[in-house]
């Protein structure tokens, strides 16, 4: 579904990604982890066309678009939830939700959809004339996913979902995102708490000073003993 070919990635003069080369499958769950500064975020923004590899290609089930702008990213069908999620305080939940299905595709089915993102995630539906503002934060991070799936993404990927979160919000976050993936979207998880995002992948990817330093399916990648050293406190 989605192929990274070979990109660099700089800010200024500092070269953050380095030959960065990796791939999504249709139907998966592939996590992106490492530690601080390793670049996963420069990845995904750079998938969502939010900055432009000085080198190599990306492509999206065939089609390059490393050449494209955010919005004909989206309407692709790749959806970015951002750190920090993105919402609009002083707007509603429903609100917040509606701008998500502003791609014309979405549009055409967005009461459907509606349904169905409050279904899987009831409290947003018991909050929905609420300011986004006023909401805890592991509310708040229902509503980014809730609106990003309002764009009816084939691809979803997630920037730190659990970043900030109590212990309890974060296992329900993963059980949200597992919950999203058995409903038929692929998903690209990057990700700080490499525990959980790895026992939630199919596959994954470690990332340390804009490289790929090890890749495998999630269980193995857990069992190794390098990785559980450097991660996972031995």
């Amino acid at each position: 579904m989605l192929e990274i070919r070979g990109a660099d990635q700089y800010y200024g003069d500092l070269q953050v990604l380095h030959s960065l080369s990796m791939d999504v499958r249709d139907g998966e769950i592939v996590a992106l982890v490492g530690p601080n500064a390793a670049g996963k975020s420069t990845t995904i923004n750079m998938i969502s066309g939010l900055i432009t590899p000085r080198h190599g290609q990306i492509f999206f089930e065939g089609q390059r678009i490393d050449t494209l702008p955010p919005d004909q990213v989206v309407a692709l069908g790749i959806v970015q939830i951002p750190e920090g999620r993105g919402l609009f305080p002083f707007m509603t939940v429903e609100e917040n939700l509606d701008l998500g299905s502003y791609v014309r595709k979405a549009r055409r089915s967005k009461t459907e959809t509606m349904t169905r993102v409050l279904n899987l995630l009831p409290v947003l539906k018991e909050r929905r004339t609420q300011m986004a503002g006023s909401l805890s934060g592991g509310e708040q991070q229902m509503l980014a996913i809730g609106r990003g799936l309002m764009a009816q993404p084939k691809l979803l990927m997630l920037d730190e979902p659990s970043l900030g979160l109590a212990p309890l919000m974060v296992q329900q976050c993963f059980e949200i995102v597992k919950e999203v993936h058995a409903q038929g979207t692929t998903v690209l998880l990057v990700e700080q708490n490499v525990h959980h995002a790895l026992a939630l992948a199919d596959r994954g990817y470690v990332l340390e000073n804009g490289r790929i330093v090890m890749s495998g399916t999630g269980a193995d990648l857990l069992a190794d003993p390098n990785l559980r050293k450097a991660y996972l406190g031995g």
